[in-house]
């Protein structure tokens, strides 16, 4: 399926590139430089609520690419995962993994995924959408053989846990919408797409 404007996506996620191809858009990916944990301490310090925090990230994200990539709309995009009024960042191995799912274990936490369309500068779109999460109280022997399947792919997501894999098998309740929980507010997305042009209606 052909875009008719150039498409970039400002995110190395490699659940939002499956989610786009898969639903057949044409787009480039240009990864932002941006430490994220760093923005979250000024805005948490700041009094930002985890959706606005979601947001500006989002938006930020589009920013330095769409100052060199005028004529393109550029696709901005963060989750963010709450358990106990806690916000999460991504676990760099799986030891972090492994203290990650310890804490969510039995609990219920709240996934947030904001999405922007910038274009020349000037935001024409956003989205937040949120996911309510509670995993079941797995054992440690359970949690032992889900890193050791899972291995590093884990790292790629703020939960430890791709929810159209094997992470399926860590709840015991889920509200909210599939591609929420992978990261993209995908069909209102779609819906913004169309709206601009970068899709046909």
């Amino acid at each position: 399926m052909v875009n008719t404007l150039t498409l970039i996506l400002a995110s190395q996620s490699a659940s939002r590139q499956t989610m786009l191809r898969e639903a057949g858009i044409v787009f480039e990916v240009i990864t932002p430089d941006i430490n994220e944990n760093s923005v979250k301490k000024v805005l948490l310090a700041e009094g930002k609520t985890s959706c606005t925090i979601a947001d500006i990230l989002a938006e930020l994200k589009t920013s330095e690419i769409t100052t060199h990539r005028p004529n393109a709309i550029v696709l901005g995009a963060d989750q963010l995962l709450v358990c106990n009024n806690i916000l999460f960042n991504k676990a760099v191995d799986l030891s972090q993994a492994r203290l990650t799912l310890q804490n969510l274990r039995g609990r219920t936490h709240r996934l947030i995924s904001a999405a922007v369309l910038v274009k020349d500068g000037r935001l024409i779109w956003r989205q937040i959408e949120t996911a309510e999460m509670t995993m079941r109280y797995f054992s440690d022997a359970f949690l032992d053989a889900y890193l050791a399947a899972e291995g590093e792919a884990l790292l790629e997501s703020v939960g430890c846990y791709r929810i159209e894999g094997a992470g399926a098998q860590l709840f015991e309740n889920i509200s909210g919408d599939c591609f929420t929980i992978r990261g993209l507010p995908l069909i209102a997305l779609l819906e913004a797409l169309r709206e601009n042009g970068v899709l046909v209606r």
